[in-house]
């Protein structure tokens, strides 16, 4: 398939050290479900910085698989039967160019998204979860949508990540962009935001794939389901001291509204925290917007027009300051 386009070298898992220079790709096909296999491919790739891109392929689609591969250093992910098309065209795509400002956030995209797949690892295995790693790359990814802009960051996102991973990358991106746009500058108001986006869908590490991606209308024991993430967010997060109570409230509270109409609480007014509306509004935002196989994606302008039907459930006077993020940044 590969080597009428590209030279090739292929090697069998444990048997070699595999490396790959600045303008080569590693492809990786590997059950990722084997404790054995995943630490055979972390001696053969070795420090996922050490350049190159790695693609894995992966039948199993599952969380932990799809994690798994982001933490040993994942630069993209495709699922199911090899297609020999879609290999291809992620293939030409990872021949760089030189620098740009669109390789440099795809980079700073990476990072987050690997960080957040080992932390999606630790939370499958009931590990206590250092946020650390995910805290840095949140840092990195505040600092280059500060000096390319939201739409850089979205772009790139949408095209080298899917699912859960893609959602996460969005929101926080989002959640950034309007927080500078609402005059936060201080590191710790800022690191408070990207935290919160970036954890507040970790209770979906540990609910089936199955149900969070189904090609179709949930049931009613389905949504009831998925309805508690944001709980068993909390759970995984709990005692956990690099995470402060205004971030603990996000993640648990990130899906109500000021009508009440929300979950898990039905807390509405003045019980819902400046924080948890900043987050909530992007995280409707970035859901409308994002790429799904079993959905269409709205434009910016519908996705918008879809928050501001929302009479009532949204703070009004942060829906018009929104606008401007929305719409052009």
């Amino acid at each position: 398939m590969l080597e009428p386009r590209f030279a090739v070298t292929a090697g069998l898992l444990g048997n070699e050290i595999v490396r790959a220079g600045p303008d080569e790709a590693v492809v990786v096909d590997v059950d990722l479900r084997s404790t054995q296999n995943i630490l055979a491919v972390r001696a053969s790739l070795g420090d996922p910085d050490g350049g190159g891109k790695r693609i894995f392929l992966i039948d199993d689609t599952s969380h932990l698989s799809r994690s798994q591969a982001y933490a040993l250093g994942a630069s993209r992910v495709l699922y199911g039967p090899v297609d020999q098309a879609a290999l291809l065209k992620v293939l030409y795509g990872t021949i760089p160019v030189g620098p740009s400002p669109a390789s440099e956030i795809a980079s700073t995209a990476l990072d987050v998204a690997n960080a957040l797949g080992r932390m999606f690892v630790e939370a499958t295995h009931g590990a206590i979860l250092d946020i650390k790693d995910v805290q840095e790359a949140g840092s990195r990814m505040a600092e280059a949508i500060s000096e390319h802009g939201l739409a850089e960051w979205m772009d790139a996102v949408r095209r080298h990540h899917e699912g859960t991973f893609q959602h996460l990358l969005l929101v926080a991106g989002v959640v950034v962009d309007f927080g500078v746009s609402l005059g936060v500058r201080r590191r710790t108001d800022l690191e408070r935001l990207y935290t919160s986006a970036l954890l507040h869908d970790i209770g979906k590490a540990v609910l089936p794939v199955t149900v969070l991606d189904k090609p179709g209308p949930l049931d009613t024991s389905e949504r009831g389901l998925v309805q508690t993430h944001s709980i068993v967010g909390c759970d995984l997060l709990r005692d956990n001291a690099q995470i402060s109570d205004e971030v603990f409230d996000a993640i648990r509270h990130h899906h109500e509204f000021l009508d009440g109409s929300g979950y898990p609480d039905g807390i509405s007014g003045g019980s819902i925290s400046d924080l948890v509306r900043v987050l909530t509004m992007s995280d409707i935002f970035s859901a409308l917007i994002e790429h799904r196989g079993y959905k269409n994606s709205l434009s910016r302008e519908a996705a918008y027009d879809v928050l501001c039907g929302m009479r009532g459930k949204l703070e009004h006077p942060l829906l018009v300051a929104f606008r401007q993020v929305a719409l052009h940044r």
